[in-house]
């Protein structure tokens, strides 16, 4: 079956970037076809698109793919022609504890990704979406959803009553947000941006820190919990957030480091992190189980997603490009 697919060309960058025809094999036993309907954009994706971490070969981007099985190998019964599938990170994780290192498995970044109509893969590749999201909602699960559930539900084990501290408004964060109040949890939410900041409350955000009139924001959120400190911090921004992040943090917090948004290095307080004797995890993802977990617990609760903006496929540039500009609320989407 010949579809449509974006190339991104070695080393990456935008000026790399072109439409072309592919072909998608029938599925083999094990596998099945998925007429793709949405992607996702992620920091990730991200690098790898604009050249940070461009691929050694050609590439067809983008991690998060949400579609609809159109066809089924044989001894497959997990799936079944007409069942809406979204991505996994990791297809070669399926459970339990990590075992992958790096992206070499990783769709868009070691192998080919979802930027395109149609694709024959494994079925671990794959797991169902929410019952009732659309395509473009539910290609938001693969990346930051799955990186808020495991760093919140899986790794940390959160409790009714904890406190949740959350960077940002990317999705990472906003799913953070969104898990966090499904569990029963207390959430301070920080951002540059009152009108953000708003939005957050929306969400249920319960206490709010614009860091950009806050620079001591983690001693500020250490008060909002009466001195007592942050159970859980899902930390996003980096070395230059880190050190603010310990200083909210209760004895034993666990602190989720998941991104790298302000640099790859940078000065930490190693003494904070042993007199309060913290718990700092870094985390990519998560593996398959992980992900069906967390779409169980979306059917039961009914949640949805924030979706910022989309763009048709053949406007991947212009959707990074927007992501660039760091305005936007929730993730941004491609649609096929």
């Amino acid at each position: 079956m010949t579809n449509k697919a974006i190339i991104l060309g070695t080393g990456g960058g935008y000026d790399k970037i072109f439409v072309a025809q592919r072909e998608a094999k029938d599925p083999n036993t094990g596998e099945i076809t998925v007429r793709l309907h949405a992607n996702s954009l992620n920091y990730h994706d991200f690098a790898v698109v604009s050249g940070m971490w461009g691929p050694n070969e050609p590439r067809i981007p983008m991690a998060d793919g949400a579609g609809v099985v159109v066809a089924v190998g044989d001894g497959v019964t997990e799936f079944s022609v007409g069942d809406y599938v979204v991505s996994t990170f990791y297809p070669t994780w399926l459970s339990g504890k990590p075992v992958v290192e790096g992206f070499a498995t990783t769709p868009g970044d070691g192998v080919d990704g979802y930027a395109r109509e149609i694709v024959t893969a494994s079925t671990n590749a794959f797991t169902l979406a929410p019952k009732g999201w659309s395509h473009i909602e539910a290609s938001t699960l693969t990346t930051a959803a799955l990186t808020a559930w495991r760093a919140l539900m899986s790794d940390d084990a959160l409790k009714p009553g904890d406190t949740v501290l959350v960077q940002g408004t990317g999705g990472v964060s906003i799913f953070a947000l969104q898990f966090a109040k499904m569990a029963g949890a207390n959430v301070i939410a920080t951002s540059s941006s009152d009108e953000k900041l708003d939005r957050l409350k929306a969400l249920g955000a319960d206490h709010l820190i614009n860091y950009r009139k806050n620079d001591k924001w983690g001693e500020i959120a250490y008060e909002m919990t009466g001195g007592v400190g942050v159970d859980h911090i899902v930390e996003v921004g980096g070395p230059a957030t880190l050190n603010q992040s310990m200083a909210a943090a209760r004895v034993g917090a666990h602190i989720s480091v998941i991104g790298i948004l302000t640099g790859l290095g940078g000065e930490v307080s190693i003494v904070t992190a042993l007199i309060k004797q913290l718990r700092l995890q870094g985390l990519i993802v998560g593996n398959r189980s992980q992900q069906q977990d967390m779409v169980k617990a979306i059917n039961v609760n009914r949640m949805l997603p924030i979706i910022d903006k989309v763009f048709q496929l053949e406007n991947i540039v212009d959707a990074f490009k927007y992501q660039e500009t760091n305005k936007h609320f929730g993730k941004i989407c491609l649609e096929m």
